[in-house]
């Protein structure tokens, strides 16, 4: 039996979408006939070709990319191969300004916002312009639904399936076009028995479900499976029929363990009650086969993603701002892996916790996942990694950080975190050693009162001091940023925001994202909305999608008019632009004054302590010292330095490192160390405060 899992139209342009990777690791590690494709980056590389806008400004040539079109057809494959990292030298004529055709996105451009950026970055800058005009120019003239990383999106929340329908029985637009020739071509090659299409967001609904109706015309015998985030969230109560006249399974949630007992119904093994999580029908039925928790796998027990099947060659590095953190999600090629399934606090009252995603946690070790990434690297060529979690546990990133120094792997990472405690100074230190480059993690509302009141179990003080630990360390820190909370004041809204433009003041903030509050049927506001002052108004539920919904507040803030000051204003504060303007300069209409005290932020800064208890961690990570003619040598990749000490202290020194080497996975508390100090006579309060414990701290001892 021959199985084909799919990436549909359109999710990331730079990387694979990890699903297909995930699954197909899965599959064929239990000896399945398992082939992956991703249609998206298949699409988005025949319409951005010669052919390609041949076809776009033959349909329609008018303003002034039709007046540049032949300029435009010349030059997109040079500039697409570019962003490929094929094309380096044509840098050099990009950034000359007379290379590439400029239309509106290149309108108010700056060129003193491209800083140090270097030759390839400002070419790929420039170049990302460019793709984004003949972007526009497609949405406006041809298909108004196209847009990089989605396809339709406002279709995969219709509440109704009449819409979905209409739309994929309807006339075809260019860019559906464009997909289904792409789709035919390919599973015209193959008799697939099983094609599975992973649909993870709404702008992927569309263009799977027009895949589907294809297979059903060109390969009556194929079944087809769809599943995936979007399936996951939307579809939990499915009671519409028509969508089987596309489809024949529904899976939700994790798909290897039903996708392997679909197989195996597929094959005569079982018969169709004893599926997992899936939907199907039986005479015009729909028929749901439910959970059974024992046959679920735990993440130790799956291998590493393969990316076997996948042409890596063909994605697009964007670098659609100049800023660093922001761009990490559309430039470079990032191997996704998850470090631990679903999220440990699962309380945040807008999130999605009773959902298997986030509600049912558990974590690898972090051997395990080390493993899988010398795998991946060893398959891909690539050593970036992007960890997809919820959020990542603390003790399992100083778990791995550990594992990565003491294998020698050189790679670079980032990841989701919350602001924990646990995120020291230390903690910091030994993440960035390993390769950690930045962290994201919800700020939300920035407000004490609505953090508690949402539970998100963080405080301003505490994202504070955690964002000041992981800059230290040269980390940087992407902030997800709420508004509309319900029961948030116009008033708390302002003052967020002047806590957000102090933490950028104070570069403890690189990267930020507003969003409005929205309320889902799965979140603790959507189970209790009186608690938190809304009636739920809609929508009626239709028998297709249930997931966002629609209410009144008791508190009518009107956050919607706060929308594009926020976005303005985070516009220029990542920039670097507008940290001393007033927050009224954002807003075209009259603001609360702050409450927010202009030091707010500094000051807790300047209040925070390290804590030293018994069981504070410590741990050596540096390279080499020595002792040579009564004087302590230290030594890193870029300096060393050397201190005059005692052979006492020296003979102390020298156990304390060997107990606490990293090499040796060797973690001692201080109330270990205080017991080797009082063996060599030595005070260790006061010898944590002079100034060889200061040059080791400095060379690679860590208090966790």
């Amino acid at each position: 039996m021959k199985t084909l899992l799919v990436t549909p139209p359109f999710s990331q342009l730079n990387t694979p979408y990890p699903a297909t990777c995930y699954l197909t690791g899965f599959l064929r590690s239990k000896g399945h006939n398992v082939e992956q494709y991703d249609l998206g980056i298949d699409v988005i590389n025949a319409i951005f070709s010669k052919k390609g806008l041949n076809k776009i400004f033959d349909t329609i040539s008018i303003g002034r990319l039709g007046a540049l079109s032949t300029i435009y057809i010349e030059t997109i494959e040079p500039v697409i191969q570019f962003l490929k990292g094929k094309n380096p030298t044509l840098a050099n004529r990009i950034v000359n300004m007379d290379y590439l055709p400029q239309s509106d996105r290149f309108d108010n451009l700056d060129i003193t916002s491209f800083g140090t950026l270097g030759l390839q970055d400002h070419a790929r800058y420039l170049a990302t312009l460019y793709l984004n005009d003949i972007g526009d120019y497609i949405t406006t003239y041809i298909d108004p639904d196209f847009g990089f990383s989605r396809y339709s999106e406002k279709l995969g929340i219709a509440a109704s399936f009449k819409s979905v329908i209409s739309r994929i029985e309807g006339d075809k637009t260019l860019i559906s076009q464009f997909i289904l020739d792409k789709w035919t071509e390919k599973i015209s090659k193959d008799n697939f028995d099983l094609i599975g299409i992973t649909i993870p967001f709404p702008g992927n609904l569309l263009s799977s479900l027009l895949m589907a109706k294809q297979c059903k015309k060109d390969n009556p015998k194929s079944k087809v499976v769809i599943g995936g985030g979007w399936v996951s969230t939307e579809l939990r109560t499915l009671t519409e029929s028509r969508l089987f006249n596309y489809v024949d399974y529904v899976i939700l949630d994790d798909g290897e363990a039903p996708l392997e007992i679909l197989l195996s119904h597929l094959n005569g093994e079982i018969p169709k009650k004893e599926l997992l999580r899936t939907y199907y029908v039986i005479n015009g039925e729909i028929q749901y086969s439910g959970e059974n928790v024992s046959k679920n796998y735990h993440l130790n027990d799956l291998p590493a993603p393969d990316y076997k099947g996948l042409n890596l060659e063909q994605y697009i590095s964007l670098l659609d701002t100049v800023n660093p953190m922001h761009s990490l999600w559309n430039n470079g090629r990032w191997n996704k892996l998850t470090l631990a399934h679903g999220c440990y606090w699962k309380r945040c009252a807008f999130c999605d916790t009773t959902l298997p995603y986030i509600r049912d946690f558990h974590q690898s070790n972090a051997k395990t996942v080390v493993d899988k990434i010398e795998t991946i690297m060893a398959e891909t060529g690539q050593s970036g990694f992007h960890f997809v979690d919820e959020a990542a546990p603390p003790v399992l990133l100083k778990e791995l950080s550990l594992e990565l120094i003491r294998r020698g792997l050189n790679i670079s990472w980032w990841t989701n975190i919350r602001f924990e405690k646990t995120f020291t100074q230390g903690l910091a230190q030994l993440m960035a050693l390993s390769g950690c480059i930045g962290v994201s993690g919800g700020v939300e509302v920035a407000s004490d009162r609505l953090l508690k009141l949402m539970d998100k179990g963080v405080t301003v003080d505490q994202v504070t001091n955690i964002t000041a630990a992981l800059g230290s360390q040269g980390i940087m820190v992407h902030a997800y940023l709420m508004y509309g909370f319900p029961t948030e004041t116009k008033q708390e809204t302002i003052d967020a925001l002047e806590v957000v433009r102090q933490l950028f003041s104070l570069d403890l903030i690189q990267s930020a994202y507003w969003h409005q509050f929205s309320l889902t049927a799965h979140s603790p506001v959507g189970q209790a909305p009186g608690k938190f002052g809304l009636t739920i108004t809609g929508p009626t539920f239709e028998g297709f999608t249930k997931n966002d919904l629609e209410f009144d507040s008791e508190i009518d803030s009107s956050p919607e008019i706060f929308s594009k000051g926020l976005s303005t204003s985070l516009y220029n504060y990542m920039h670097g632009n507008g940290l001393d303007a007033p927050l009224s300069t954002w807003f075209n209409f009259s603001i609360p004054k702050t409450k927010v005290k202009k030091n707010y932020i500094s000051q807790i800064i300047g209040e925070s302590e390290v804590e030293l208890k018994d069981t504070t961690q410590i741990i050596w990570t540096g390279i080499k010292i020595e002792y040579i003619n009564s004087h302590l040598l230290c030594y890193d990749r870029t300096s060393q330095e050397k201190l005059k000490i005692s052979t006492k202290e020296w003979l102390f020194i020298d156990e304390l490192i060997t107990a606490t080497s990293f090499r040796n996975s060797c973690i001692k508390t201080l109330i270990q160390i205080d017991s080797i100090a009082k063996k060599h006579a030595i005070d260790l309060d006061d010898w944590l405060a002079n100034d060889s414990a200061a040059l080791l701290f400095s060379y690679g001892l860590i208090i966790i």
